[in-house]
């Protein structure tokens, strides 16, 4: 355990949290947690302190800045923790999310840079810079460019061109690449590294470049980016993935997929008015006591900011890492989305709704039960995929995939998705609830209205369209906005959640309606709001308590529940 707690660089930055000479947020106290109690204290871990101390001074020589302390606490962790059986890597995954200006870029350049190197030691290890555009992808390679033209003795050591830079000596390549995911099959990677991803919608291009990773020696991946407006994307994955290894869900103590080589550097206020405090956007920016010209840009768009409230959107996610949503058109906050998974639907209820919704039988089928639990309501449902969606329409395959391990939705064969799939599945839950309805709009009705009769249901059609919608408006903000809705662990769900938006129309009237029209699908969130409409018509299966009175020794009456 001393042999990390006594290396300088991770004292000194332990030390400046513990002294409060540097102010962080809770992710930074959590990771400093997970470091000491279930790394640190591991027998087969052992720290690398020459790479460590040859990653920091060797570009220290050629570059013209030098690393701070969060930069070289973060060198501990890029190269020092090995495990003894192996000489691997302990992470080889490094999320440094924070927000803009504090040198990311130059950082990531003086890694690129010792990484090509006969010191790290490592031949053939080529990097790939991703980005979503060239003049972002271009921005750390040219830092690497500059450096070597500018120091005559590196000239001899590398071969240098406007779209490559080589080691002669270990042949070790670093090329810049844009998101066209079809260029990048083939490559065997030391290091791929991603910027800004909270731009990333999916995985394509990191499934793409990710698929060549592990043949070289050392492989690692970093993520490097402030926050952002898209929700529900690779970034909101591994910010989620980084709060399950801090929880102790996930991390490199455990075993299976439980493991997690993730090192997530997270810097981010705790809280939106920590802004209106000066001393708080060190949280956001560990940087800004190291650079005067930041300090100062930020003060001047803090102004601003007073004055322009629509700039306190741009401030808030880009200065301060905390993205603030306009929910005035989203169906709920992010957050209240995550909350849904918190309670599975009760194994126990007396009544439910049955709910239906699909676009066309050779796509995505959503069934569901909707009820109501101690004042709370719970929706579960259940997908079934046509497998010519999967091949036809560009849908995130990712969500797909933790949605059948899940057993939230299952792929269908055949020509389309026949009715017996959606009966069969009600037959089955009414083996364990007593379904009063099942309720589906016209559409949908026309198909599966007799054949869920025939099986003994009742069948309800509801109005689809802004009137319904209207209706439903405040109900559905009410569950979402006070957490009063639960899906379980249903991903797809949380899903289809956040593929929907609300389209304010004439009249006042609201109508929910669907993101983009091919790759985000919604049939859950509808399933669930055709069950809204007849929420009042079930009981809230709450335990039922009796009390009844009985005199006691003293002559007076108390309270016995049964």
């Amino acid at each position: 355990m001393n042999q990390f707690l006594n290396y300088k660089h991770i004292k000194a930055w332990f030390e400046a949290i513990e002294n409060n000479t540097v102010i962080v947020c809770k992710d930074q106290l959590l990771l400093k947690k997970y470091l000491e109690e279930r790394v640190f204290t591991r027998e087969d871990i052992y720290f690398d302190e020459q790479m460590v101390e040859d990653s920091i001074n060797i570009p220290a020589t050629y570059f013209p800045f030098e690393l701070i302390p969060w930069e070289k606490f973060l060198q501990c962790f890029i190269y020092g923790c090995r495990w003894k059986k192996d000489n691997t890597l302990v992470f080889n995954r490094f999320l440094t999310l924070m927000g803009r200006g504090n040198g990311k870029t130059g950082y990531a350049s003086w890694n690129n840079f010792f990484l090509l190197t006969a010191k790290h030691g490592i031949k053939n290890y080529d990097i790939d810079i991703f980005a979503n555009s060239e003049l972002q992808a271009k921005t750390s390679f040219e830092d690497v460019y500059k450096v070597i033209k500018a120091n005559p003795s590196l000239k001899k050591s590398f071969y240098i061109s406007l779209v490559s830079i080589r080691n002669l000596a270990t042949n070790s390549e670093l090329r810049y690449n844009t998101a066209n995911v079809r260029t990048k099959d083939g490559k065997r990677p030391g290091a791929n590294r991603f910027d800004e991803i909270h731009e990333n919608e999916d995985y394509a291009t990191m499934n793409v470049a990710t698929s060549g990773g592990g043949k070289i020696q050392d492989y690692r991946e970093f993520y490097d980016t402030t926050n952002g407006g898209v929700r529900g994307g690779p970034l909101d994955d591994l910010i989620e993935e980084a709060r399950m290894i801090f929880s102790g869900e996930l991390g490199i103590d455990k075993e299976g997929p439980e493991f997690s080589s993730l090192f997530p550097f997270i810097c981010r206020l705790d809280d939106d008015d920590e802004v209106d405090n000066p001393d708080m956007w060190e949280k956001a920016c560990p940087t800004i006591n190291y650079n005067q010209d930041l300090k100062r840009k930020m003060f001047q768009e803090y102004a601003q900011m007073q004055r322009n409230p629509g700039l306190r959107l741009t401030f808030m996610t880009k200065r301060m890492n905390k993205p603030m949503e306009d929910t005035r058109f989203a169906v709920a906050t992010y957050e209240d989305v995550i909350h849904t998974k918190e309670k599975e639907f009760p194994e126990q209820m007396e009544e439910v709704i049955g709910t239906v919704d699909f676009a066309d039988r050779r796509d995505f089928a959503s069934v569901g039960l909707l009820g109501k639990y101690e004042k709370d309501v719970y929706f579960k449902q259940h997908t079934f995929i046509h497998e010519s969606a999967l091949k036809l329409q560009n849908i995130k395959r990712e969500i797909i995939d933790i949605s059948l391990d899940q057993g939230n939705s299952q792929i269908v064969h055949g020509k389309n998705i026949e009715s017996e799939y959606i009966v069969d599945w009600f037959l089955e839950q009414s083996k364990k609830y007593y379904i009063k309805k099942i309720a589906m709009d016209m559409f949908r009705a026309k198909i599966l209205k007799p054949a869920l009769e025939e099986a003994g249901f009742i069948v309800e059609i509801v109005r689809s369209g802004s009137v319904t919608h209207g209706m439903l408006k405040d109900l559905v903000d009410d569950l979402f906005i006070n957490q009063r809705l639960y899906f379980g662990d249903d991903a797809i769900m949380r899903w289809y959640c956040m593929n929907v938006y609300e389209e304010h129309i004439a009249n006042r009237n609201i109508r929910y309606e669907k993101i983009e029209p091919e790759t985000r699908k919604t049939d859950g969130f509808f399933s669930f709001l055709h069950g809204l409409n007849f929420l009042d018509d079930i009981y809230d299966s709450a335990p039922i308590k009796i009390k009844n009175l009985t005199n006691d020794s003293a002559g007076g009456f108390k309270p016995l529940v049964f």
